[in-house]
């Protein structure tokens, strides 16, 4: 009887495990049957679970997408951010749309994570800004969202900036310059034209009709900390200030334009000059400043009435070259970092009325100083950023930038969780040293390692510019070294020189290339200790 009931109870738990089993095994059928759904969704996608998680979880909400007829809102600081669809070679790499745009004004990063046990997850990243644009927005939309509100500001007797920001690749160059129809870019269709095309309607407007203004356009890129005219064979420009702050490009070239087809020109004349390399993320990016500026002046006398700066800046990928093993990559990379961070801040300080403007801290700042001053300036930065999962860190970075720019609030659409940004004004303490100031600003987020770099290539910069002005010098000296020397040469010739007064002048010419020789040799000197300290430097801070 008691052996009976024990077989009973085996037989029960058997029955129970071999239940369990066929549950264990349908469910890992039905799992088998769903994944192979979520693969067939994209075949041969190697990141099909990220995808799915994607697609899921923009099913949870509704999309409601910037419109046109949305209405334009009045800010002196409009920061944005635009989309850009997946280009060809992405979809050819079947890579995964990490980008999604719920609304007007807020886009999310789905960053995808793997945990220690290989499970696959997302990070949902919300930011929130004044406008955020899908990737079906077209050139138009964004203007009028963008720029088109900073064209009547210049025709008030204001300051206009426009900046496209992002890493190479994600649709600066077409935003501004226009739509490529493969490597053909149509002009008409960027911004510089459709700003243009604005301008010369309001000038002929009964509104503005008796100012008789007068439009003029000047284009130049920084490049590595120096500035180049587009508009004359790159040539190379000094920029100064005077005792009044008043920051001049000497030599830039200023053309008079009537019309928009006069505009298109002077872009792809400027266009077809600049400065192009090689960086990791694209072939042939652009590693330097284009600012291309639209100027209004009294016909009469000739006087500033406004001006619109629209900038295409670098790729901000190139920050990363700084630990690369070739100091002129080094130098570029550090230039773009250091104008990008100074720009920031002037922004902010824009913002904050009376704050200190440390727009001594790059080039770039320093030639726009007149766009970040007085009520009547306005600004727009759009943030470009590339879709696809490859490109999400740099995404992440340039929203993070964009979001420093100017902070707002965001919020998940799906209700689960808020990820409240709120805006923290630090106290900024006038500085005489704008490089002081922007280490104090950003030290926590980029550390001392960065800006001791920034410091050394800002000395190696100062000491090349120094070398540069005693070089020109000294070679202006030689010539008129080479006349002295001839002369006395020709006067040692004739019969009967006077020899005492041939020697104390020969005597004073070799003074005189010696005391200049050797004041040129340490400058030369001081600027090679210089470059042997940034590679230590640089040879350190790789190491850590």
């Amino acid at each position: 009887m008691i052996i009976a009931r024990r077989r009973s109870n085996v037989v029960k738990e058997v029955e129970k495990l071999q239940k369990k089993r066929e549950e264990r095994r349908a469910k890992q059928a039905e799992q088998k049957v769903q994944r192979e759904e979520l693969m067939n969704l994209d075949p041969g996608n190697p990141n099909w679970e990220f995808l799915a998680m994607i697609r899921e979880y923009r099913m949870s909400f509704e999309m409601r997408p910037l419109q046109d007829g949305d209405p334009i809102e009045d800010h002196q600081i409009t920061v944005c951010v635009r989309k850009r669809p997946l280009n060809k070679k992405e979809n050819q790499r079947k890579e995964v749309d990490v980008i999604t745009v719920p609304s007007r004004d807020q886009i999310i990063v789905h960053e995808p994570k793997t945990k220690v046990d290989l499970t696959k997850y997302l990070e949902n990243q919300i930011f929130r800004f004044d406008y955020a644009f899908d990737e079906s927005a077209n050139n138009l939309l964004v203007y009028k969202f963008t720029a088109m509100p900073l064209v009547e500001t210049i025709f008030e007797g204001g300051m206009a900036t426009c900046f496209a920001y992002g890493q190479t690749g994600s649709g600066k160059t077409h935003t501004m310059g226009g739509d490529f129809v493969g490597k053909n870019q149509d002009s008409t269709k960027g911004i510089y034209a459709m700003a243009t095309k604005d301008v010369f309607r309001l000038q002929k407007s009964p509104r503005y009709k008796s100012l008789h203004l007068t439009v003029s356009c000047s284009f130049f890129e920084i490049y590595s900390g120096k500035v180049f005219d587009l508009l004359n064979s790159k040539a190379k420009l000094r920029v100064l200030e005077d005792g009044k702050q008043q920051v001049q490009v000497v030599g830039l070239t200023e053309r008079h334009v009537e019309g928009v087809e006069d505009v298109l020109k002077l872009i792809q004349v400027g266009n077809a000059a600049r400065t192009s390399g090689q960086t990791s993320a694209n072939q042939h990016s652009s590693r330097s400043h284009a600012v291309f500026q639209i100027i209004l002046r009294y016909g009469s006398t000739h006087r500033l009435h406004g001006k619109f700066s629209l900038i295409d800046l670098a790729g901000n990928e190139r920050g990363a070259d700084t630990h690369s093993s070739n100091r002129n990559t080094r130098m570029e990379g550090a230039e773009i970092n250091k104008s990008l961070l100074a720009l920031k801040e002037c922004i902010r300080a824009l913002g904050r009325k009376g704050a200190h403007l440390p727009f001594r801290a790059s080039k770039l700042t320093q030639v726009l100083r007149d766009s970040f001053i007085g009520e009547k300036s306005r600004t727009c930065m759009i943030a470009m950023i590339s879709p696809g999962m490859n490109s999400c860190e740099h995404s992440l970075n340039t929203l993070r930038y964009a979001d420093r720019v100017k902070e707002l609030g965001a919020q998940d659409p799906t209700g689960m969780k808020s990820d409240i940004r709120t805006i923290k004004e630090e106290e900024v303490m006038e500085e005489d040293d704008d490089m002081a100031q922007l280490r104090s600003l950003n030290e926590e987020d980029y550390g001392d390692d960065f800006f001791n770099l920034q410091e050394a290539f800002n000395q190696i910069t100062e000491l090349e510019d120094e070398v540069l002005d005693e070089h020109k010098l000294f070679d202006d000296n030689m010539k008129k070294w080479m006349n002295m020397n001839s002369a006395l040469l020709q006067m040692s010739n004739e019969v009967g020189y006077d020899v005492d007064a041939y020697a104390q002048q020969m005597e004073d010419l070799v003074a005189e290339i010696m005391e200049k020789g050797q004041r040129f040799k340490m400058k030369i000197s001081s600027l090679r200790d210089k470059l042997a300290e940034e590679e230590k430097l640089s040879r350190s801070v790789n190491r850590k």
